[in-house]
C-alpha cells in the first residue's frame, strides 16, 4: 500500500483547506485511515481517523466542529475538511492506513501553514 497526500498549502486563520489522501497497492486491505501531525516529544498527533468498512470516526478535541474526515472507498481516497483554521493547525499533516495484518503505512505529508 502506498499513500499520497494533497491539498495543503498557506492560507490565513479562518480559512479552510481539503486534504486528500488516496492509497495505492493493495488498498482493499486497508481497515482505517486517519489524519496525523507533529506534537511535542517527538510524537504524532491523531487528528482524525475515520474505519473504512463502518465509517465510525474519531476525532482530537482541538478540531471537533471544525474538522471533517470523510472517504470514499470506491476512490480509494480519505479526505480532511479543515474549516476555521488558526495558526495552531500550522504542521505536516500525515495520512496513515491500518491493513488487516495491522501493518502500519504512512504518506510522506502536505504542509498547512495558517498565518494570523
Amino acid at each position: 500500500v502506498q499513500l499520497v497526500e494533497s491539498g495543503g498549502g498557506s492560507v490565513q486563520a479562518g480559512d479552510s483547506l481539503r486534504l486528500s489522501c488516496t492509497a495505492s497497492g493493495n488498498s482493499v486491505s486497508i481497515i482505517a485511515m486517519g489524519w496525523y501531525r507533529p506534537a511535542p516529544g517527538n510524537q504524532r498527533e491523531l487528528v482524525a481517523s475515520i474505519t473504512m468498512a463502518g465509517g465510525e470516526i474519531y476525532y482530537a478535541d482541538s478540531v471537533k466542529g471544525r474538522f471533517t474526515i470523510s472517504r470514499d472507498n470506491a476512490e480509494n481516497t480519505m479526505y480532511l475538511q479543515m474549516n476555521t483554521l488558526r495558526p495552531e493547525a500550522t504542521a505536516v499533516y500525515y495520512c496513515h492506513a491500518l491493513t488487516r495484518l495491522y501493518l502500519e503505512v504512512w504518506g510522506r505529508g502536505t504542509r498547512v501553514t495558517v498565518s494570523s
